[in-house]
This record gives C-alpha cells, structure tokens and sequence, in this order.
C-alpha cells in the first residue's frame, strides 16, 4: 500500500499489528478514526492509555481487575469451596458470561508444554486460594501433583 500520509501509515501499521486485524481493515479504522469528531479520537486513545496504566492483576485469583481483589473474590455470595481453574482470563470470562458458576476461579495464566519450556513454574499453579490446608476437611479429594496440595471438588 502507498501512503500519502506518514501518519496514516504509523497508524495502518499499529492496527494491523493487533490479532485478527489485517491491513484493509486497519486502514478502514485509521479512516473512520479520521472522521470522528477529534473529542472521541482523544477519548478512544486515553481509554487504551487508562487501561494500559491501571489494569491490575487479582492478588487472589489472577483475574484482570481495577482493583487488587477483583470483583468475583470479593463476592460473598460465591462459593470459596468450588474452584474453576482456567487457562487466562478469556476463559474466566467465556464462564462468567454464561451465569451459570458461582464459585471462584483460579486463573494459571497458560499451559504447560513441556515442548516449548513452559512447566509449572511458569504458571500461577501455587498462588492464590487453590492451595487449600491439607489438614482441613473440604469435602474433596487431594491432588498430590507438583509438590502441592490441590484440592478438586467434587
């Protein structure tokens, strides 16, 4: 593509870099953005500066929050004794869209693959509140795997 603009270029660019976004439709954005009222541009690229700066990852679950204890672990209508362990956050919330869980979630931020290095020291596999007290009865069975005490409800 030829540009006329070098601005518009740098912009065609930095859209095409994100997933699922290639150049016809970066360049489709970068026009739109041109014909919007200068207002929603500044307030566009300050809710991607806001959310860079600020966003937060659960001390407690790992989910992505605002706050140091997301929404979800502060709830105490959900139940502390079922625990849905999921891969990241998009899966978090593909679960909480369906309304259906109302435990916690312990987020491991990936997967092992053993392939690729990744093992379960590159996971969030000891954080949070899925290590459970072995001495404790939580109506569950243990799960003994890397050097922890995990325990699955079921």
């Amino acid at each position: 593509m030829n540009f006329s603009s070098n601005l518009i270029k740098d912009t065609v660019e930095a859209f095409a870099a994100l997933p699922g976004i290639g150049r016809k439709s970066a360049l489709r954005l970068a026009f739109h953005l041109l014909e919007q009222p200068e207002e929603t541009t500044t307030e566009f690229a300050e809710a991607i500066q806001k959310m860079r700066a600020g966003i937060k990852t659960c001390n407690t679950c790992g989910n992505l929050s605002d706050e140091d204890i997301c929404g979800i672990c502060k709830d105490p209508s959900r139940d502390s004794k079922v625990i849905c362990v999921v891969e990241g956050v998009r899966d978090l919330m593909a679960i909480e869209d369906t309304q259906h869980f109302r435990g916690r979630y312990h987020v491991l931020g990936g997967l092992i693959a053993p392939i690729e290095g990744v093992g379960p020291a590159d996971l969030t596999i000891a954080a949070g509140h899925t290590a459970r007290d072995p001495g404790a009865d939580h109506g569950a069975q243990p799960n003994h795997r890397w050097g922890h005490d995990y325990f699955l409800h079921q």
